[in-house]
């Protein structure tokens, strides 16, 4: 998948100080910036980049960074609903710019519009909407949480449109989103799943499972047949792997004589063949539980996601998760039906703060949260790391982790 940048300017930035790279923290780095792209990461001492001789200097931004501060890539979320009163889910353009303006600003410089189970007409209609907002850069594409999931496991989703897989309905789906449409989250034990993942790999599209009641083994055969997908298909930037859609949330928990889906994603993902998601935020899981799963299957094999809606950065209250009532109360969004949890309320700075506070080495973390989702949507080349030739998309952060700035493409968003 292609994304493609705003247009760049012509501003070029010397950033001194601590530069987390592919390879380390470098104290004493440097980072250089021409337009959208990044020119050069690495050590002060090393750097000698035509353009940025002694003549032209001052054309040259410098900025030197306290003791205390760092440079990290942009951050990407492969799901997410929306923030700050903004959602995806509604399929409104004016709510969903907010939302992508909030996140951009708050260190999420890539990110997925996530929406969720709704009629075929509605869910059209979004599509079209993020496929256009994708075209123009803002979205790096659109992920499709249902409508193909388990009843028996559909936490916040609306059951009324939930569906067996419907391959005429998915292909106008495919043919709504123009190529945006970038992830898929499936039941694999609905009636006609596996046609399901044969089409979106087909079409390039990454199967996600997720919000399923499956046994081991189903879910096991399942993600080895969208791995194989994805190989067999040879889209360029294709991770060439599936994902889990926010693991041990929407699934039955794993018991000792019934291990279910959760077994098979921790195995399938511990060797490397599909990446799990796990919203880090305190509420979905437990500090101990995201320690435990990082232990288990790697940092190269998770992604860290906020699952977010549009209460993330505002206060408690009454909010919508596309058509359903949703109350925050003390940071927690819970469906006003149900009682399920709906969605998450932290940016994914603030995951990556959780994470790291649950005993995460830091480049661990950071790693989930940059270049193995970034891996996942084929952006390896554009995004995900502080590296030449890259989109220029850096944060500003402190010791705790705490955002001093924000720079998308070159461009500061203050």
């Amino acid at each position: 998948m292609t994304v493609p940048s705003p247009a760049p300017v012509s501003t070029k930035y010397l950033i001194q100080g601590a530069v987390v790279t592919d390879h380390g923290i470098i104290e004493g780095g440097l980072l250089a910036i021409e337009g959208d792209r990044i020119v050069y990461a690495g050590r002060a001492d090393h750097f000698d980049e035509p353009g940025f001789d002694q003549a032209d200097m001052d054309a040259v931004n410098v900025i030197s960074l306290p003791a205390d501060q760092r440079l990290i890539p942009g951050l990407i979320d492969v799901h997410n609903h929306g923030g700050n009163g903004g959602d995806f889910p509604s399929g409104d353009e004016a709510s969903a710019r907010i939302a992508v303006d909030f996140l951009h600003r708050a260190g999420t410089t890539t990110l997925l519009a996530s929406m969720v189970t709704a009629s075929p007409e509605d869910l059209i209609k979004g599509i079209g909407i993020y496929a256009g907002m994708t075209a123009e850069g803002l979205l790096a594409g659109i992920h499709l949480e249902g409508p193909f999931l388990s009843h028996a496991r559909c936490g916040a989703q609306n059951p009324a449109f939930l569906l067996d897989p419907d391959l005429e309905l998915m292909s106008s789906l495919i043919e709504a989103g123009q190529g945006a449409i970038a992830t898929m989250t499936y039941a694999p034990e609905l009636p006609g799943a596996a046609d399901l993942v044969d089409l979106l790999t087909t079409h390039g599209i990454t199967p996600s499972v997720g919000h399923t009641n499956s046994d081991t083994v189903t879910a096991a055969e399942s993600l080895e047949q969208a791995r194989e997908g994805l190989e067999s298909a040879g889209y360029d930037g294709v991770s060439g792997r599936p994902t889990v859609t926010h693991l041990f949330n929407g699934m039955p928990p794993m018991h000792h004589r019934s291990p279910g889906p959760v077994a098979a994603c921790l195995r399938v993902a511990s060797a490397g063949n599909a990446a799990v998601e796990l919203v880090a935020d305190g509420t979905h899981l437990d500090p101990e539980t995201v320690k435990t799963v990082f232990d288990i299957v790697g940092a190269a094999n998770i992604v860290l996601v906020t699952d977010s809606m549009a209460a993330a950065g505002l206060a408690d209250g009454s909010y919508m998760l596309g058509p359903s009532p949703v109350t925050v109360a003390n940071g927690v969004a819970t469906l006003d039906a149900t009682g399920s949890i709906a969605g998450g309320t932290a940016t994914l700075l603030e995951v990556l703060r959780r994470t790291t506070a649950a005993g995460v080495p830091f480049r661990d973390a950071l790693q989930s949260a940059t270049s193995v989702p970034a891996a996942v949507l084929g952006l390896t080349d554009e995004v995900g790391a502080l590296r030449r030739g890259l989109r220029a998309d850096v944060l500003i952060v402190d010791a705790q982790l705490e955002l001093q700035r924000v720079m998308r493409a070159g461009t500061w968003l203050e």
